[in-house]
């Protein structure tokens, strides 16, 4: 497993002798593939943001959009409303609530500089990024009547 400063982690399987290394070094490798998986690694707030359904997704961007970190608030409470996200399992219900707490108020009180305004928008788009990729997820599975 090798791991980049940028944040990213990479992931690769051999299926030949040596592919592993050929691939990462960028020879072409012959008689086999190599299978690379690249994972984002989410620091805790990022980490936090709910898995919401798409039009409340859409709605708390519309409210980070125009009033900083009022979707982001709102978000927080859709975590203990059941919504899902990736740090439930490892810190529960309640850290994740006051960590979404915590991003809208870093929204707001950095608001006047710009900078929690624009990371407010940002945490908006993420909010419908995860609201679509979850919901791709959930039509691909076929479901039986």
């Amino acid at each position: 497993m090798a791991q980049k400063d940028t944040g990213i982690e990479q992931r690769h399987i051999k299926t030949g002798d040596s592919l592993g290394a050929k691939a990462l070094s960028g020879v072409p490798s012959a008689g086999g593939g190599v299978v690379v998986e690249v994972r984002e690694k989410k620091g805790p707030l990022r980490a936090a943001i709910p898995t919401m359904p798409f039009l409340l997704a859409v709605v708390c961007l519309f409210l980070n959009t125009f009033i900083p970190g009022l979707g982001t608030f709102v978000s927080a409470f859709t975590v203990l409303c059941g919504a899902r996200c990736d740090l439930i399992s490892e810190r529960g219900v309640c850290c994740v609530f006051w960590l979404n707490v915590a991003a809208a108020l870093i929204q707001i009180l950095t608001a006047v500089i710009m900078v929690g305004w624009i990371m407010s928008i940002f945490w908006g788009m993420d909010m419908v990024i995860l609201a679509i990729s979850d919901g791709c997820r959930d039509q691909s599975v076929p479901q039986h009547v």
